[in-house]
């Protein structure tokens, strides 16, 4: 298929390259040019169309457009989106697959709708192992832009990703909050619980700890895979500090919508607030758990993690 792609950051760079590997046709904008230089270099044998404009995206698309944005959650998305619907017609389709909050997707999905336009939000994870991996993608909004864009969701989702449909408006989105929230509470318990392993009273290769608990027991899994990475390079994680860095986004709203409820939310709730507190408690800098919970996030996002001077 043929679409247009806003954003080349750590996501939308790899989104593309795995699409132009399996065939589409991508015409790519970014604010900066330096991502198209670093496009080239990943792909020196395949060919893409770079568009100087947004304008110019939507002319180098046959109706209906598709067009996906890889952009920062908020009001940078929320800006492109605005300067890219004075281009579309009737029957185009816009993906918005950040993180963005599912309210601003579900009101997005009924001003879109206004102008017959299809918006689709589409909760991407995986992190940047997916490009090798597969996506799993959680999709809300117009179920016919759906069923027309699932030639792309194959392809980002091979070989063992996938991607559904989980109603109108922002119940993609939705569900890619709740996984991020699911996923502090995750990294948190791998951290402590390996802390206690590197304190207990064995002289322990937490290496191998990793790797025989990732050998189908039931905290087994793509963040045990990480977690073994980690320990391979740094057994000890002597070389890091554990300033996790301060959290933003989707497990913030999951938390308020938990608070909302009244529901049972305390281990997530926590995690997000010893991620918080990391930037400036030096006993948690300290601690294994959360140099731990830092060296994951540096394994799957790409995050920065703070070297030890």
């Amino acid at each position: 298929m043929k679409l247009g792609l806003i954003g080349l950051g750590k996501m939308g760079s790899r989104i593309a390259t795995k699409l132009i590997k399996e065939g589409h046709e991508l015409v790519v904008w970014n604010r900066t040019q330096t991502a198209y230089e670093l496009l080239k270099s990943d792909l020196p044998d395949y060919k893409f169309d770079i568009a100087v404009s947004l304008k110019e995206l939507a002319k180098k698309l046959q109706t209906p457009r598709i067009v996906w944005i890889m952009l920062p959650a908020g009001e940078t998305t929320q800006n492109i989106l605005d300067e890219v619907s004075k281009y579309l017609e009737k029957g185009d389709i816009v993906i918005d697959g950040g993180n963005s909050n599912y309210k601003d997707t579900q009101e997005r999905f009924e001003n879109f709708s206004k102008n017959e336009i299809k918006f689709l939000g589409i909760g991407v994870s995986g992190g940047i192992v997916a490009a090798k991996t597969g996506y799993p993608l959680m999709a809300g909004g117009d179920k016919s832009a759906y069923e027309h864009i699932e030639p792309i969701l194959d392809s980002l989702s091979k070989p063992n990703g996938g991607h559904d449909y989980f109603g109108e408006g922002g119940a993609g989105h939705f569900i890619k909050m709740v996984h991020n929230a699911i996923e502090y509470g995750y990294m948190q318990a791998i951290g402590e619980g390996f802390g206690l392993l590197n304190e207990g009273e064995y002289e322990l290769d937490l290496e191998k700890v990793a790797k025989i608990y990732q050998k189908g027991t039931l905290v087994s899994g793509f963040m045990m895979d990480r977690a073994i990475e980690v320990l391979e390079k740094d057994p000890k994680l002597t070389n890091i500090t554990g300033e996790i860095g301060k959290a933003s986004g989707e497990t913030i709203w999951a938390v308020e919508e938990a608070s909302k409820k009244g529901l049972l939310f305390d281990i997530i709730k926590r995690s997000l607030e010893i991620r918080n507190e990391s930037g400036n408690d030096p006993k948690i800098q300290k601690s294994f758990a959360a140099k731990m919970v830092a060296a994951l996030r540096n394994a799957f996002g790409g995050h920065e993690v703070k070297k030890l001077k």
